[in-house]
């Protein structure tokens, strides 16, 4: 889907230090597997027993200025769900999932979005929103369940969030970080304003081997469904089928983020995202 993957092919080979971190997170110990959803993308689903629970303060997810828990006036969700997200897609949150980014669009056709960060203090705790709502950009003509390469649509689903990089240093991500300036590419054809796009990169785990730096070519389901679904920084236009936020948005929602978490993205329209059927 994205340029910058084309323009990097030839020169990534030797590109793969992740700065401080290793670049692999281990899938079997923390009892996951790789399943495919509805959509025909990769998620991370959930193989334990439901008892997963954060085992000290350290283990629950954070908010972006280090707390361990919202403050006061924040909206809960109950029965297990978050608000606005039906049955559907909560399903493919997997149960030992304590982080969720909801990515909301108000039709199939929006290519801007409305953002919140939801969070639990362990699987058997209700969903808590963390900070205020945030507005985001897509692709430029929408959402899609059959994304493919060059459709300018950002894939509906439920994905995993493993690592991150960008062309500047770790602004102090928890996740894996592979910091590559000369990746990144900072100019598209048809004068696209991408200089800063990447930034800063979160990989969103739509056809890629989850846990790996965004750099890494894989896409298990082939080239022909698209692939380099990332969070980036806003161009101040609509992406190529990214998720993109402003940059002091981003580096909080990074900062936010934890592995132990095993935080997810669902993203989509309103209506999908809400079905119960």
């Amino acid at each position: 889907m994205a340029d910058h993957r084309r323009a990097g092919r030839a020169a990534r080979s030797g590109a793969r230090a992740v700065r401080g971190r290793p670049s692999v997170i281990i899938l079997a110990a923390i009892g996951t597997a790789l399943v495919v959803g509805a959509a025909g993308v990769l998620n991370l689903d959930d193989s334990a027993d439901g008892s997963t629970r954060p085992t000290s303060a350290s283990a629950r997810p954070m908010g972006p200025n280090g707390a361990a828990a919202p403050g006061p006036g924040t909206v809960v969700g109950h029965g297990g769900a978050i608000p606005g997200i039906g049955s559907v897609m909560m399903a493919k949150v997997p149960r030992a999932a304590l982080q969720a980014i909801p990515v909301t669009g108000i039709d199939r056709d929006a290519n801007t979005n409305s953002v919140l960060l939801w969070q639990r203090a362990s699987t058997r705790s209700p969903w808590v929103s963390f900070g205020a709502p945030m507005t985001g950009r897509n692709g430029a003509n929408g959402w899609t369940g059959a994304h493919h390469e060059g459709d300018l649509r950002s894939p509906i689903g439920v994905f995993s969030l493993t690592a991150a990089g960008g062309r500047l240093p770790d602004p102090g991500s928890a996740l894996p970080y592979e910091y590559q300036p000369s990746f990144y590419q900072t100019a598209a054809p048809q004068g696209e304003p991408l200089a800063d796009a990447f930034n800063y990169v979160v990989a969103i785990d739509y056809n890629r081997v989850p846990g790996r730096p965004p750099s890494d070519p894989g896409r298990p389901l082939g080239d022909q469904v698209g692939g380099d679904i990332w969070l980036h920084v806003d161009h101040q236009a609509p992406t190529r089928g990214c998720v993109a936020l402003t940059q002091d948005t981003l580096v909080s929602v990074m900062r936010w983020l934890s592995p132990r978490a095993h935080p997810m993205i669902i993203m989509g329209d309103v209506a999908d995202l809400s079905a119960d059927v």
